[in-house]
């Protein structure tokens, strides 16, 4: 099996053009293929994950992937799926955020002897002048074709309307195809579903302007099985930087998968084989959570490593409880199915694992001799928006510590409350803060 048929049975294509002609290309020994990320956040969320494992699997199969950040065409605004214009960026701005993508990029994949690349389109977007652009790429473009494609036509009905600048991003991104067709010989572009006439352009300029061949794929907009965007919750979007998105709370994202997109879900996010997810399908209750277990590890272990995810896993069952997860489940995985404690304490180098992902604040002890009332300790530490929002949680029966439900919310907690110098807060059913007392 080679990689088109990979990504076809695990669910990332949904268009591709010339199906015989890209079958070849990739059988061929060393493809290249390119999918552009924008730079307007210093962190990739989850929403990013289909084409970035998609790069993944073509670099299991040999192939060259190349990350394009968008640091000249951010410069405009890709108006693709946007009713309205984006914030303009600064080049410092652009520059920072390209760093932050480059190191979480390249926790998926190797860019060592140029088994990938990573590339800023600014490089060569910046220096074009106007009227030799206009010139030499300009002509290849018809304005009957261009309004035609789903991403002018969304804006074009939206009250805001669409920018001449916004306008003009078919063509750079169509141009930027063109330059790592002629610099890299790459000949394929990949990207969301929103992207087809984007790439169908560039696909065009190539075979007008070089007589060469090039082909596109397109993936679906994953959402859940519920109808929500990937990668959205209560609280915002989900990180894959951990400084955004605790490696805890994104291990808790994936446990929370819905059970009708289990399957789906390993399919895209992990690397495990299809074969043994499959055998998913027939799971239910405890097993089905177990495999739930092993999506939210193995999705951990790819953005965080296996340590985070280890400590996630290991916080994950003294919060909520339940079993180690059965060697028959997915056996391929790698989730530790023995005891934890002594796993996770070896691998990080010390006894309590756990402050590296469960969300925690560390108070001094002194703070707690006369007593803090607990309602300020749920503000303090986040759980609560405010004094009167968490006064209102305690009410309602929502705050916990250590999983005894508070009745009154100005109990003064103390030192004589921590256990071992901990204190658990619980706010709701799933949102969790630790308290660890620090000095003498």
């Amino acid at each position: 099996m080679g990689v088109f048929d990979t990504l076809s049975e695990r669910g990332f294509i949904e268009q591709t053009t010339h199906d015989a002609e890209l079958r070849q290309y990739l059988e061929g020994p060393q493809a290249s293929c390119y999918i552009g990320f924008d730079p307007t956040a210093s962190s990739l969320h989850v929403g990013s994950l289909v084409p970035i494992m998609s790069l993944v699997h073509m670099q299991r199969y040999g192939h060259r992937p190349i990350a394009l950040v968008g640091g000249g065409t951010g410069l405009i605004g890709d108006p693709s799926g946007k009713t309205e214009m984006r914030q303009m960026l600064t080049l410092e701005d652009i520059e920072h955020n390209a760093l932050g993508l480059k190191r979480q990029l390249s926790r998926f994949l190797d860019f060592s002897e140029d088994k990938a690349l990573l590339v800023n389109n600014a490089d060569w977007l910046v220096p074009l002048t106007y009227i030799p652009f206009l010139r030499d790429i300009g002509q290849y473009f018809s304005i009957n074709r261009m309004i035609k494609a789903e991403s002018c036509r969304l804006r074009l009905d939206s009250e805001e309307g669409l920018s001449f600048i916004e306008f003009n991003y078919m063509i750079l991104q169509a141009y930027d195809f063109l330059e790592l067709y002629a610099t890299h010989d790459c000949r394929l572009q990949m990207g969301g579903s929103d992207q087809w006439g984007n790439i169908v352009a560039g696909i065009d300029l190539i075979r007008r302007k070089q007589k060469g061949s090039a082909f596109g794929i397109t993936f679906p907009l994953i959402t859940t099985a519920g109808g929500a965007k990937m990668g959205k919750t209560a609280k915002g979007a989900v990180w894959v930087d951990a400084e955004r998105t605790r490696p805890y709370d994104y291990f808790q994202f994936w446990v929370n998968t819905d059970d009708r997109d289990v399957v789906r879900f390993l399919s895209l996010f992990t690397l495990l084989p299809i074969s043994e997810i499959k055998e998913i399908e027939r799971l239910q209750g405890a097993d089905l959570n177990s495999a739930k277990a092993v999506l939210a590890f193995e999705a951990t272990c790819l953005a965080h490593g296996k340590e985070k995810a280890s400590c996630a896993y290991q916080d994950a069952l003294k919060r909520f409880g339940g079993r180690n997860v059965p060697g028959e489940i997915i056996p391929s995985s790698t989730i530790p199915r023995s005891d934890l404690t002594h796993l996770t304490a070896s691998i990080v180098g010390k006894a309590d694992a756990t402050v590296e992902t469960m969300p925690h604040t560390f108070i001094n002890r002194a703070d707690f001799e006369k007593g803090i009332p607990a309602f300020k300790l749920f503000h303090l530490v986040g759980l609560a928006a405010s004094g009167s929002a968490a006064r209102r949680l305690v009410e309602q029966g929502g705050a916990y510590i250590d999983d005894i439900r508070l009745k009154t919310y100005d109990i003064i907690v103390t030192e004589d409350d921590f256990k071992e110098d901990e204190v658990m807060l619980r706010a709701g059913k799933k949102r969790y803060h630790k308290i660890i007392l620090k000095g003498e």
